[in-house]
């Protein structure tokens, strides 16, 4: 490999939001020249809770497709895939089902919490338990160097990192240790106040929403409960849209002031939502209109997608190649 390689990706369930943007997409798009760059849209481990509405997965992989592109993801540059189409990631996820114990995999906070969420307690799919082998056998197809991640999947490349010593260590060094990636805003939170933003929870702004819509969720954002009159005292600290203004508002100094007066209770809630949704909107326009420009040929969207998975599988067979031989189960 010349360059390092980078991998990201995101389930097709649903658009991207802002908090994929900080927490990840930015690092891809800036350091997508410097670095070989996959971005895999992770279709089967969509189906994984997803299994009874197979036509939600189906629509949003062009989605999902368009939104990394508004947010300037590069064809020329970065490889664009569709894990479905690379049945060696599927292969590599058979394989490494012996280096992982049952127990590991229940105590990964990231899956616990999942779990929770989604109330499998009781009845837990196999396919969603296995979830963090699948995005190890993801990560170690491409080699991947770094993972940009926000702090809430940390447990995951953990597993990963797991996996590939175990691996090594029994075959002889073959995978690539991969390290997480943080963005300096590693979690936004949701537009209710909830430390966890979610597509299911409802509570995000999402990257292809118009202006009017993200005016009226910033509108309705939860600020500081304990604030009675736009003359109290506000509190900054925990408050959502002061992260998110620190977040997107390149003007430090403008956030500063609007955080002073807040403070201060010389400026309302419904002033500082505005300087919010005029922040947004500024920031979101030029991807909405990279967007539209995209969605006009979906042909073309899709012709990228299949691309980028022929040379993503040429990858990815390399890996289990060396896997296979490193275990001494390749005959030919």
């Amino acid at each position: 490999m010349n360059k390092k390689r980078i991998l990201t990706g995101d389930r097709p369930t649903g658009p991207l939001h802002l908090g994929h943007y900080v927490g990840s997409l930015k690092q891809r798009v800036d350091l997508q020249h410097e670095y070989e760059t996959f971005v895999l849209i992770a279709d089967i481990q969509a189906l994984t809770d997803n299994f009874e509405d197979p036509d939600k997965v189906n629509r949003n992989v062009l989605e999902v497709a368009l939104d990394y592109l508004a947010v300037g993801i590069d064809p020329k540059v970065a490889t664009m895939c569709v894990q479905s189409a690379i049945p060696e990631i599927a292969e590599l996820t058979v394989l490494y089902l012996n280096l992982v114990t049952e127990g590991r995999l229940k105590q990964n906070p990231t899956l616990k919490n999942e779990i929770r969420e989604k109330g499998f307690a009781k009845s837990l799919p196999v396919g969603f338990l296995t979830y963090p082998i699948s995005q190890a056998a993801d990560i170690t197809a491409f080699q991947a160097n770094l993972v940009p991640v926000g702090e809430d999947q940390l447990p995951m490349i953990e597993q990963t990192r797991d996996i590939v010593k175990k691996f090594n260590a029994l075959y002889g060094k073959t995978l690539v240790e991969p390290e997480a990636f943080l963005s300096k805003f590693p979690r936004l939170p949701g537009t209710d106040g909830k430390e966890k933003m979610g597509k299911s929870l409802g509570n995000v702004i999402n990257i292809s929403d118009p202006a009017d819509v993200v005016l009226k969720k910033v509108m309705q954002m939860y600020t500081d409960p304990t604030r009675k009159r736009a003359t109290d005292p506000g509190h900054v600290k925990g408050n959502p849209v002061f992260t998110y203004l620190d977040a997107f508002n390149p003007y430090t100094r403008d956030v500063e002031e609007l955080k002073r007066k807040y403070e201060e209770g010389k400026i309302g809630d419904v002033a500082v939502k505005e300087a919010l949704a005029e922040v947004l909107n500024k920031f979101l326009d030029p991807l909405r209109a990279r967007r539209e420009t995209y969605a006009e040929n979906p042909k073309s969207v899709m012709k990228i997608l299949k691309q980028g998975t022929e040379y993503a599988r040429e990858v990815a067979h390399e890996t289990v190649s060396a896997v296979k031989t490193a275990m001494k189960i390749k005959y030919w």
